[in-house]
């Protein structure tokens, strides 16, 4: 793959420019400067190497040659179906972000999906990974400009694992993680891949505030109606919950997790990094 060769392949979507580099230290920081240049709106990052991608709370994100996509594309607030002209209101702010981490984690998901057999479905796993067989496969992570109060754009970087040799060691993982080639039973061609997700990508952009974006995202939740053991980041608000156990019910219009605890109460985890365990039933 190379620039020209990217351009060609992608020619059919209504993306801005096209950026394709061999080896990156991190494709949304690329695009985070390729938007501050000016941009336009959709124009996309693509790396085959990328050696200092992150996840939340910047968590490392490796993405080896030949072995994964790593890719981050600029949108611009003017083109989103959503309220981004302020970041006065922090519902706003967390509700815009958690919609659009959705949106490229059900990009993903709808993608892997058409290959995937009906009882192996790709699910996302609040609130920015995508899993299968119970195992990480893809990771987003939305990060927002701002010049004062005003959102210049954001930038919706994608990490995936699309053969093996792109799964880390187990001693390098917070979660059991896979490939998209061992999900699958077959090998996969990386750039077919990466159309498709971009294509699923601007077809759910322009549903964002709708009730069928809801309805998707909620069908994809993985862990709906299981019990799972949940513990924040060291690094979250005070005010939130240190750990606890609760059954997974669904997403909140502004992207929080729905909980119900072991006493009954249904409770709303919206900030903070939240690593989810699966329990096979509420402890006694």
């Amino acid at each position: 793959m190379d620039q020209r060769d990217l351009e060609r392949m992608l020619a059919d979507l209504p993306l801005g420019q096209i950026r394709y580099f061999p080896k990156v230290g991190s494709t949304n920081d690329l695009a985070s400067r390729f938007a501050q240049a000016g941009a336009p709106d959709l124009s996309l990052v693509v790396a085959d190497e990328q050696i200092a991608g992150r996840g939340r709370l910047n968590r490392r994100w490796v993405t080896f040659p030949g072995a994964g996509l790593a890719f981050s594309l600029v949108l611009r607030p003017e083109n989103l179906p959503i309220e981004t002209s302020s970041r006065s209101d922090a519902w706003d702010r967390h509700t815009n972000l958690s919609r659009l981490t959705a949106l490229g984690a059900l990009s993903v998901c709808e993608t892997l999906n058409e290959a995937l057999p009906a009882m192996l479905p790709a699910q996302i796993k609040w609130p920015n990974d995508v899993i299968a067989t119970r195992r990480k496969l893809a990771g987003v992570l939305v990060e927002i400009n701002w010049s004062g109060d005003q959102m210049k754009s954001a930038i919706l970087g994608v990490g995936v694992n699309v053969t093996p040799q792109a799964v880390p060691p187990e001693n390098e993982l917070d979660f059991p993680a896979t490939c998209v080639e061992e999900v699958i039973g077959k090998t996969v061609d990386r750039w077919s891949l990466l159309h498709a997700m971009l294509n699923n990508l601007l077809e759910w952009r322009e549903r964002l505030p709708t009730e069928t974006f809801m309805h998707a995202w909620q069908g994809r939740l993985a862990f709906r109606g299981e019990w799972v053991q949940i513990t924040t980041d060291s690094g979250a608000p005070a005010e939130t919950i240190d750990e606890l156990e609760g059954q997974v019910i669904g997403i909140n219009p502004d992207g929080s997790l729905r909980l119900r605890l072991r006493t009954g109460e249904v409770t709303s985890l919206q900030f903070g990094e939240i690593r989810l365990r699966q329990i096979d039933r509420p402890s006694k």
